[in-house]
């Protein structure tokens, strides 16, 4: 078989031998094979493996794990057993220690390559000061497992029995499961008595190929300080067969209910929640808190899915914010007003912007419930109100916090931050590659990079989330 390029030096179904040297930002490990780059999900740094090629492009190639030669002593069993073939997480084959580790260099890579930064990883908080921006170990949990307080999959037929789990990677296969050791216990009580109540009933699952069927998925969300559950059926219609008996049968067979939800999403799209959303019994939201303050969460509220890591993340941003009592602050990205609320605890005055509406309503519902007065949300474009707030209502910030999406900081916002020269800037990241640019924008313009905090908010996935501080040069 000919190769696919001359310069290539594999083909695909070739099977290799491979020293990993590196991890990819999804978790793949990363070897060289006559010099070509190939990532080979499942492998990890430090390990010898044999592989069959599968995909070849130009630059790299992609192999499938035949075998683990010489393992890495983070090498572990995965707790989940069907964690091979489930798209729900990528590193349970890596030990916790591994993972934090991993993270914590994804993010200096990132800074590095992108941002053209120099860092030093440090092997605990406050090192020494140097040139060199310093990253911090990842803060990891003491148990993690069982930290999602929101689960929401698919469900559909297999055999001509209800169906209800994650996609496999790359497909829309539902595996279905009776337990995901990273959600909290409720939520798998809750979507398998749901899919019994479903199959009893002869409620139909949503078929994405003919596009019948009523029940598309099962959305549980947990109050893990309250112990609050709601459920969410998202249909492809708003008429529920046998309802009464359905609500009935959730009351009596789910603990701790307060809230079954219909969403309507007749929409041929991959997105879960449609716009309608409709009360069948109880309550309209369930009550959780991160620290001292308390949230009501609907059914298509935002609310971070760690609430004990986020804990963490939110206090990091506070003390990086270095409030005195007497700041203005403006949270762009502000959401459902979380990171606002904890600020508002030690600022003169917070101002939030947020692009979603009905998130806005709940920031000032969040406010009201925790009685707290000196925070004023916004509803609009980060990137547009925040310019139009400076330029036209002369407001100038003393520190300014974004968290934005994945995407990174519209450039307009930034230029706007240079232009308010607030003396700190707290970023919060879910995307180290994003975030790195911005850094660059921002030091490129008048500011320094002090330090960064990687924090696991999602162990056993490649996600990271970063609290870097930044403050104007003198």
């Amino acid at each position: 078989m000919a190769k696919a390029t001359t310069n290539v030096p594999v083909e695909k179904n070739q099977y290799i031998e491979l020293d990993i040297t590196g991890q990819g930002h999804e978790g793949e490990g990363i070897g060289r094979y006559e010099g070509f780059a190939v990532f080979v999900p499942g492998a990890i740094r430090g390990e010898r493996v044999k592989a069959k090629i599968v995909k070849v492009q130009k630059s790299f190639a992609y192999g499938r794990l035949l075998e683990v030669l010489e393992a890495s002593h983070h090498r572990t069993e995965p707790l989940c057993p069907v964690y091979h073939r489930c798209g729900g997480c990528h590193l349970q084959h890596m030990s916790y220690e591994g993972q934090l580790e991993h993270k914590q260099q994804m993010v200096a890579d990132a800074l590095q390559r992108i941002g053209k930064f120099a860092v030093r990883l440090e092997s605990a908080p406050g090192g020494e000061e140097g040139d060199a921006i310093p990253v911090y170990p990842t803060l990891g949990m003491q148990d993690p497992w069982r930290y999602r307080n929101k689960s929401q999959v698919p469900v559909g037929w297999v055999d001509g029995r209800i169906v209800a789990g994650f996609y496999a990677p790359r497909t829309h296969e539902i595996i279905d499961m009776e337990g995901c050791p990273i959600q909290h216990p409720y939520s798998d009580e809750i979507v398998s008595r749901v899919k019994r109540i479903l199959g009893d009933l002869r409620i139909s699952p949503y078929d994405e190929a003919t596009r019948k069927g009523l029940v598309r998925h099962i959305v549980a969300r947990v109050g893990f300080h309250t112990d609050e559950t709601m459920v969410v059926l998202v249909t492809n219609g708003r008429k529920i067969p046998h309802i009464d008996e359905l609500v009935s049968r959730l009351r009596d067979e789910i603990p701790h209910l307060v809230s079954i939800i219909q969403n309507v999403n007749a929409a041929v799209t991959n997105v879960i929640f449609g716009p309608d959303t409709i009360t069948l019994w109880g309550k309209d939201t369930i009550e959780d808190r991160i620290g001292d303050i308390r949230f009501s969460i609907s059914a298509r509220s935002f609310f971070q899915v760690n609430p004990i890591q986020t804990g963490v993340l939110y206090q990091k941003a506070l003390e990086y914010a270095g409030l005195t009592g007497d700041e203005t602050v403006i949270d762009a990205y502000c959401g459902i007003g979380t990171i606002s609320l904890f600020l508002a605890q030690k600022a003169k005055r917070v101002v939030g912007v947020e692009v979603v509406a009905d998130a806005i309503e709940d920031a000032k519902k969040n406010a009201a419930l925790n009685g707290i007065e000196n925070v004023e949300f916004l509803v609009g474009q980060a990137e547009k109100v925040i310019p139009e707030l400076y330029a036209k209502r002369g407001l100038r910030a003393d520190v300014v916090v974004v968290d934005p999406p994945r995407k990174g900081c519209d450039e307009a916002l930034l230029q706007t931050i240079v232009d308010m020269q607030p003396k700190r800037v707290v970023y919060v990241s879910c995307n180290p590659s994003t975030l790195a640019r911005d850094l660059r924008y921002l030091e490129d313009r008048g500011y320094q990079t002090q330090q960064v905090q990687p924090v696991d908010m999602f162990p056993h996935t490649f996600h990271v989330e970063c609290v870097v501080s930044m403050s104007l040069k003198l």
